[in-house]
């Protein structure tokens, strides 16, 4: 499958039906791979939002964000590894956004090497906030912490918690 452009991406509610896919595109993209409990467990909560980007009818990628109080965290972003750079991560990215509100801080935690999707989150606002050292149980990479808050919208990290 070739991914159109990003026109062409449907972004919709996640399902229980998704599944499948799902868990076969987490374990092409990650290699600590969440299991399908943990993905049951996110699509249970009434507060989270769980997206899936559908490219020519098959499912491309998907995001996972769950609550917190008064705060949003992006716990799952994947995209089909032979589909990445084609904008489906920034849509899942613009369609969460548009769900939550307006002044929402949202966090993230990503891998210290992974400079194409610290970019990413940079183009949305997300600003690097710290480090959780050996993060990342398979090889013990740190991970960085990034926040959208509107302080971070601003370029302060004044109401970012912990800093």
């Amino acid at each position: 499958m070739t991914a159109p452009p990003a026109a062409a991406i449907e972004v919709r509610r996640l399902t229980y039906a998704d599944l499948p896919e799902v868990v076969a595109i987490e374990r092409r993209a990650f290699t600590s791979a969440w299991s399908l409990a943990m993905f049951v467990l996110e699509l249970s909560k009434p507060s989270g939002i769980c997206l899936a980007a559908v490219v020519e009818r098959e499912l491309a990628g998907y995001l996972i964000c769950s609550r917190y109080d008064t705060v949003w965290h992006i716990m799952n972003v994947a995209v089909d590894p032979e589909l990445r750079r084609r904008g489906i991560a920034t849509a899942l990215l613009s369609h969460v956004l548009e769900r939550v509100h307006q002044d929402a801080q949202l966090t993230l935690e990503v891998r210290r090497s992974n400079a194409g999707a610290i970019t990413l989150y940079e183009s949305f606002g997300f600003r690097s906030a710290g480090v959780r050292r050996r993060y990342y149980q398979d090889n013990g990479e740190d991970a960085i912490v990034m926040w959208r808050t509107p302080a971070t919208l601003r370029g302060t990290l004044d109401d970012v918690p912990g800093t």
